[in-house]
């Protein structure tokens, strides 16, 4: 039962009390007072009946019941002195006096007790504040653990629950503003670091082609064509940067559907034919039974076209990427493996990192295809591992889970 309840309980089991016992002191002292002037009349009417004996019943009853005229009476009385303010009988002027003594005393009493549970009511609603505000300081001070053993389902312990909850959802928040400031900092510092190259090499052969005059057609040809290749890298990083922010700030709404395997290599070896053609490369699909897939075809396809274009890259002419899929009920697999120099122990845990580039890398690469390759399949349910041999050759595989 929640504690507020119980006060209401407690503040009416009060009233209620203190209302019977003064019912019952006030019905004692009718009680006596009713008593006192039945004998009264009593001893008036035995005095009549010895003084007047010949008197009827009804004759004495007639007489108690008149009204009579009230003013003859009260000279009477007033010729004995007794006026208006004093008791006719004189034993309820003691009654009446204790019947206000005690329902006095009832009234001190409740307002005593009243005033005494209102004053234990805020000592503990205090404790209790001074309780919660130790809790507030104690989680802002980074201790996190809640103690569930006492709490309870009175406001109390909603109250302290919610402000644990709410603390640390605000801390949490922080932090990750804090993580995201950090973030952004190195990722422009990454962005400026990756653009200044070929920005720098722009501008010096743009400034070449202006003061040199006597510069050949065949060199001025070759430096508009460096430009060009300077420019669509920088076109690839910046779209490059732009997606992974997007996908960080899950501002990419994804299209699921179910899509065929075979389908999705088709789409990611004609995204890849013009450099497999020049590195003379052979991507390879293996033939395999079709498997169905729930993806986005378009984003599954970015990510595996830029594992295949790693692939190829770093395999030489004759070499082949091969592509193959597998399926349980847990998950599909993709594996997609290469005949290439293969990936250091070294470089091995850091290739998915943005902007690095292995100890073999030939240095035209930005180091950003694989990252951005891991958070489509990381927000595809997936996740992506690779096992790579000097010399030999790597092989990535993907597992695209069927179950969140």
């Amino acid at each position: 039962m929640k504690r507020s309840k119980l006060y209401v309980i407690f503040f009416v089991a009060i009233t209620l009390f203190f209302a019977a016992v003064n019912i019952f002191a006030t019905k004692l002292s009718l009680d006596n007072i009713k008593a006192s002037t039945n004998s009264s009349v009593e001893g008036i009417i035995s005095t009549l009946v010895e003084k007047y004996p010949d008197m009827s019943e009804t004759e004495i009853f007639e007489i108690l019941s008149s009204e009579g005229n009230t003013d003859a009476g009260k000279k009477v009385l007033q010729s004995y002195g007794i006026s208006q303010d004093d008791w006719l009988v004189y034993e309820n002027e003691q009654n009446s006096y204790n019947t206000i003594v005690l329902t006095t005393i009832i009234i001190i009493s409740a307002g005593i007790v009243f005033t005494a549970a209102f004053i234990i009511y805020l000592k503990l609603r205090k404790k209790e504040i001074v309780k919660l505000t130790s809790y507030l300081s104690s989680i802002n001070s980074g201790k996190y653990s809640m103690e569930t053993e006492h709490n309870t389902e009175d406001e109390d312990s909603v109250l302290k629950n919610e402000i644990y909850k709410t603390t640390v959802m605000l801390r949490e928040y922080s932090e990750k503003n804090l993580n995201d400031k950090v973030y952004l900092k190195k990722s422009i510092s990454d962005i400026s670091h990756q653009i200044k190259t070929p920005m720098t090499s722009t501008i010096i052969m743009v400034d070449n082609l202006i003061e040199d005059d006597d510069m050949t057609e065949k060199m001025r040809k070759e430096f508009l064509h460096d430009i060009r290749q300077s420019l669509n890298d920088i076109s690839f990083l910046v779209q490059s940067l732009l997606t992974l922010s997007r996908l960080d700030s899950n501002a990419i709404e994804f299209h699921y559907g179910n899509e065929s395997t075979d389908s999705i290599f088709d789409e990611c070896i004609r995204n890849t034919d013009i450099i497999a053609e020049l590195k003379g490369v052979y991507v390879i699909k293996k033939e395999n039974a079709d498997i169905s897939l729930r993806c986005d075809k378009k984003w599954i396809c970015e990510a595996l076209s830029n594992i295949i274009k790693n692939c190829i890259e770093h395999t030489g002419r004759g070499g082949s990427v091969t592509l193959s899929a597998d399926d349980n009920k847990l998950y599909t697999m993709i594996t997609i493996s290469d005949t290439g120099s293969g990936i250091s122990e070294a470089d091995l845990p850091h290739i998915f990192e943005r902007f690095y580039k292995s100890s073999n890398s030939d240095g035209k690469g930005v180091g950003i295809g694989l990252s951005l390759a891991q958070s489509i399949i990381e927000k595809h349910n997936g996740g992506i591992d690779v096992k790579s041999s000097v010399g030999k050759g790597t092989t990535f595989t993907i597992k695209l889970y069927k179950y969140e």
